[in-house]
């Protein structure tokens, strides 16, 4: 077998058997395929792409390339979340001490951001003290002892995928859904969990732009993890505009305590309560998506979810005092305000803009070796729907450094749209795929 022939092969539109697409990926990782061979692989699948049996083949080669983890020791069901990620997407900080304290286990391995924000490690990590690397003995007594632990993922977890993705980065073929599908289903499969929820962000800040595509993605992944023997399912959800008031680091993480506490934004909340009653009825904790929900908002309601938080954050030697005084987030006290250019209501809100103004203030990298600056961040004022007068502040960016603060200012001005009609408003949750 060639690396030729089998570049060639999927280029004329032909099926690759398990045999070829294992050639290719652990050659690659072996270093046997030079990248130039695999780069042609990869814009062979772009322009060809890759049926489901395929998808599946090339997902569970990624997740069998390192560790494995085992969580058949933790008593009962383990489900995982993922998100495809977004702006303001602080849903893990919420979501796993609401379901840890509603008595399904949360086992999560999160990563660190490249784009708009930190991701949810970078962001747990603007809690003073809070450990985000924990030994796979304590990661499990952690989940035994107080049913819930949330940390980075070890280096050797899908690292076929880790080396692709790098190489797809470069190449202009990140953006085709059996590359994506199988990235993310990989580490979701390593990881060792029952069941799978998955939260794939569709609009302007999302990945997906379009329910269409969008749609695409989740049928891909749900259909892998099910033909893995993996419970799953998907919601399609909004991203036409940030998840909640909040984006950057310290700043969600504060967003994230307040939810907990009952005093959160509406969709945030809402849309933690819709992944979480999944999550429930996957596990077993619940018969029925209703009775589900009510349990969801009882463990906010009676602060049971906010205690499993400050539990976390014990646990992994983090300061808890954070939960009853904000301050000790660190989040920048230089502000400055962008104001309205005009009077009516806000129409729209251009998400990736505002993602990208943050990242401009310093919440996210452009590069995967970037330093995050964790109390910088973005706080909005006015979202889709709400009035607004000329001169009004939208948002309030708080901000380290003058250099780029201008740029960022101008980016989020420009991502409000302001019309003198009020816009008919959309739900979190757009479409359910399972």
């Amino acid at each position: 077998m060639r690396p030729y022939d089998v570049i060639m092969k999927k280029r004329n539109n032909f099926k690759l058997s398990k045999e070829e697409i294992k050639y290719m990926v652990m050659g690659f990782v072996n270093g046997e395929v030079p990248d130039y061979q695999m780069a042609a692989f990869l814009m062979a699948v772009y322009f060809r792409h890759m049926d489901e049996e395929e998808r599946y083949y090339l997902t569970e080669i990624m997740a069998k390339s390192g560790d494995m983890i085992d969580l058949s020791s933790i008593p009962g069901m383990k489900v995982d979340k993922h998100s495809t990620g977004g702006v303001g997407d602080k849903t893990t900080l919420v979501l796993a001490p609401m379901v840890a304290s509603c008595g399904l286990p949360v086992a999560k391995m999160s990563g660190r951001g490249l784009g708009h924000t930190g991701g949810t490690i970078d962001k747990l990590e603007s809690i003073p003290g809070f450990e985000t690397t924990l030994s796979k003995d304590k990661f499990m007594d952690n989940v035994k002892k107080h049913g819930i632990a949330v940390v980075g993922q070890t280096a050797n977890l899908a690292p076929a995928d880790k080396k692709i993705y790098a190489l797809r980065d470069t190449t202009a073929t990140v953006d085709e859904i059996s590359l994506i599908a199988s990235s993310i289903m990989s580490k979701k499969l390593a990881a060792g969990a029952d069941g799978i929820v998955l939260d794939v962000k569709v609009g302007s800040g999302a990945f997906m732009k379009d329910i269409g595509s969008a749609t695409d993605l989740a049928r891909a992944m749900v259909d892998i993890g099910k033909k893995h023997g993996k419970e799953t399912v998907a919601l399609l959800t909004n991203m036409d505009e940030p998840l909640g008031l909040t984006i950057g680091n310290a700043i969600e993480v504060e967003e994230a305590i307040k939810t907990l506490k009952g005093e959160g934004p509406k969709d945030l909340e809402d849309l933690c309560v819709e992944l979480g009653a999944q999550m429930l009825k996957i596990g077993k904790i619940s018969s029925d998506l209703d009775s589900a929900r009510k349990i969801l908002r009882s463990s906010v309601n009676t602060g049971k979810a906010l205690e499993k938080f400050r539990e976390l954050i014990e646990i992994q030697n983090g300061n808890s005092e954070v939960i009853d005084d904000l301050s000790l987030l660190k989040i920048s006290p230089k502000t400055y305000e962008v104001l309205a250019p005009r009077s009516g209501y806000v129409h729209s809100m251009n998400a990736e803009k505002i993602g990208i103004s943050s990242m401009l203030l310093g919440a996210g990298r452009v590069h995967k070796n970037d330093k995050i600056d964790l109390s910088v961040g973005i706080r909005l004022l006015k979202k889709v729907g709400d009035p607004v007068e000329s001169g009004e502040p939208l948002c309030i960016l708080h901000y380290s450094s003058d250099e780029k603060l201008k740029e960022s200012a101008d980016m989020i001005v420009n991502a409000y749209t302001i019309k003198g009609v009020k816009p008919k408003s959309v739900e979190i949750v757009r479409g359910v795929v399972q």
